[in-house]
């Protein structure tokens, strides 16, 4: 029994039968049997070591190397410090050249009113159309023709020919950036061009076929002159030209005073866009000082529909009407017929643009005889009841003188002699004038001076004639004769509306003004310079012409009762004169006029109207003019409030008993 309690006691291994020798198997090769390792392969015998070859040295090619970067780099300071120092100034203003653009800023012109404020031509906003060529080109579009998509876009709007925009667009010389398509066009019309551009953008983003040829198309604001009243006193007003200057009358005449000075602005742009957050830099305009003219609107619409009329009932070439102060010798109206509309020149004849008032001289006729009856009163040879014979024929120097229809010989006062107008009988009242012919020439010249024949008016006004006068040696043997009744000398109807209200003012002429002051930017109002008077008759010859003119129109002898205005004494006096035709230096047809003044014991307001060949029923100055001064007249002392005097006429006599 062992020891230890249930404990098994050893087995002996029995032995069995011998088994075969293993033979050894070889070392690494894998045991053969399931999960044996594959045998492995015997290893290839080595090739044979190939010879060392010894490589040259590195040294000399990284040198090389190294020289040819110094040399680049080298190059590349040199440069650097020939943009960056040497020639900095130069490149830099290339590129700002390139960069920057500018334009200059348009002055806002000043306006022009009527004597009460009322707008006769102001300024209002208004686009220059810009573009810039390099951004229609091959480069920018990826189009060829980009120029002629555009110029057909363009041209209907602006209303201008494809071909003249095509050349602004593609212009020889390639770095141009600025070319001005078309100058003062309205708000609307920018407006079309911005709504095509911006559709043509949203296109080209959906489309990239589509290229947007407007994108180059800019614009500069400024203004554009527009006459509210249309043609109304077109002919003192005158009109701007494409260039913003005065073309005429008081445009041109007081352009520096209008225009204001132009401003500058320049800045960075991109793709034909300002840059905002690049800097800029600004010279602002200078507005221009606005005038107020001495003219009354209403009273201008009414001689000029008055002119224009009688001018289209007579078929006559033209006609003008004045209106003048007496007292101050500021002009109310100067209507001239036909005229034209400054807000369209397309439509208006080069031959009626102008101020034919001032601009138009031609023989007076009998309206002059006002002058001659002047210096014979004050030179005291004759008296308004001096009797004057008058024959129906006249023998003078080379001449046989008449009056306008045949008579028998009259006997007339020299106040008759005005009254009916006689040639015959102004030759023998002057002809009292001096011991001689030549000593009384040179009396009458001397008074036709001193009433202003001969010399401008003092309108200073563009293209205004001082008519002709010329000296007493130079009279020629008919013209001794004729000037007295108004052939032979020339005038305008400025001058002639100033004789008579040199006469209504008492003797003394006061220089016509058309302009009462002006108000510069600050708003100061700056009154216009006072203008120069000449004593040229006494007052006492002053009002016995007054009364004598009141003959002509108030006595049925007289020639101008058409001008008759009820309840208001009225001084005036008709003229008919041979005109001499412009184109053939020729007389042809005749110069119908009519001037005077109102009330004629105390006078406000002269009156002056002029139809150059009137061509369909009369062609007497009393019968086409008269009405025309009594319809302008009679306005112009309501507009004015002028009240009748009240006074009767003094009703000196005309003819006498022999």
């Amino acid at each position: 029994m062992s020891d230890d309690f249930g404990r098994q006691p050893p087995r002996r291994r029995v032995p069995g039968p011998a088994r075969p020798e293993r033979s050894a198997r070889p070392v690494g090769r894998p045991r053969p049997g399931p999960g044996a390792r594959p045998a492995r392969r015997p290893a290839a015998p080595r090739a044979a070591a190939p010879k060392t070859i010894r490589l040259g040295s590195p040294r000399p090619r990284l040198r090389l190397v190294g020289l040819a970067l110094t040399l680049v780099l080298a190059a590349f300071v040199v440069r650097l410090l020939q943009v960056q120092a040497v020639d900095a100034s130069t490149y830099a203003a290339k590129a700002e050249q390139n960069r920057y653009v500018g334009y200059t800023l348009a002055a806002e012109r000043g306006g022009i009113t009527d004597r009460d404020g009322v707008a006769l031509a102001t300024s209002e906003d208004a686009y220059d159309i810009t573009a810039d060529p390099t951004l229609f080109t091959r480069k920018q579009l990826k189009v060829d023709d980009g120029p002629e998509q555009a110029a057909a876009l363009l041209a209907p709007i602006l209303g201008q020919d494809q071909e003249t925009i095509v050349k602004k667009l593609r212009p020889a010389d390639k770095k141009l950036r600025y070319v001005l398509l078309a100058n003062r066009q309205t708000p609307q019309v920018w407006k079309q061009i911005k709504d095509l551009r911006s559709a043509l953008a949203a296109k080209s983003e959906t489309d990239p076929g589509t290229a947007n040829v407007l994108a180059g198309v800019l614009s500069v604001p400024t203004t554009k002159r527009v006459y509210p009243n249309g043609d109304l006193a077109a002919g003192i007003l005158g009109w701007v030209n494409a260039d913003g200057k005065g073309g005429g009358g008081v445009e041109q005449q007081l352009n520096s005073l209008l225009a204001g000075k132009d401003g500058k602005i320049r800045y960075a742009q991109s793709g034909g866009r300002q840059v905002p957050t690049v800097g800029s830099t600004e010279t602002p305009a200078v507005p221009g000082s606005d005038v107020e003219l001495t003219i009354d609107r209403d009273i201008q619409w009414a001689a000029q529909q008055a002119i224009t009329d009688q001018v289209k009932e007579s078929k006559a070439d033209r006609g003008y009407v004045i209106v003048q102060d007496t007292r101050t010798g500021q002009v109310l109206a100067m209507a001239n017929a036909p005229g034209f509309d400054p807000n369209d020149l397309s439509k208006a004849s080069s031959v009626n643009m102008g101020n034919a008032a001032l601009q138009d001289a031609y023989e007076p006729g009998s309206t002059a005889k006002i002058m001659s009856m002047a210096a014979v009163l004050q030179q005291g040879v004759a008296t308004p009841q001096t009797h004057v014979i008058v024959p129906n024929r006249l023998h003078r120097g080379d001449r046989l003188f008449k009056d306008d229809i045949d008579h028998p010989t009259w006997y007339l006062t020299l106040n008759g002699v005005l009254a009916k107008s006689s040639n015959i009988g102004t030759i023998l009242a002057t002809g009292q004038l001096g011991r001689t012919q030549a000593q009384a020439n040179q009396v009458l010249y001397s008074y036709l001076r001193k009433f202003g024949l001969g010399s401008y008016s003092g309108l200073d006004f563009p293209g205004e004639t001082p008519g002709i006068l010329a000296k007493p040696a130079d009279w020629s043997t008919s013209q001794q004769y004729t000037i007295p009744f108004g052939q032979g000398v020339s005038l305008n109807a400025m001058q002639a509306a100033s004789v008579y209200s040199t006469i209504a003012n008492g003797g003394v002429r006061i220089e016509p003004t058309l302009v009462r002051g002006t108000k510069g930017p600050d708003g100061r109002f700056t009154p216009a310079a006072k203008p120069k008077e000449t004593r040229v008759v006494s007052a006492k010859t002053a009002r016995t012409l007054a009364q004598m003119l009141e003959s002509v129109v108030d006595d049925q002898e007289g020639t101008g009762t058409k001008a008759r205005i009820p309840g208001y004494r009225v001084a005036g006096k008709t003229g008919t004169a041979n005109r001499v035709d412009p184109a053939t230096g020729k007389y042809k047809g005749y110069t119908s006029s009519f001037a005077g003044f109102a009330p004629a014991d105390k006078p406000r307001i002269t009156v002056y109207c002029a139809i150059q060949n009137a061509t369909k029923g009369s062609y007497f100055g009393g019968q086409i003019c008269g009405p025309v001064y009594k319809q302008v007249m009679e306005f112009a002392l309501k507009t004015l409030q002028v009240p009748p005097t009240g006074a009767k006429a003094a009703k000196l006599p005309v003819t006498y008993s022999p």
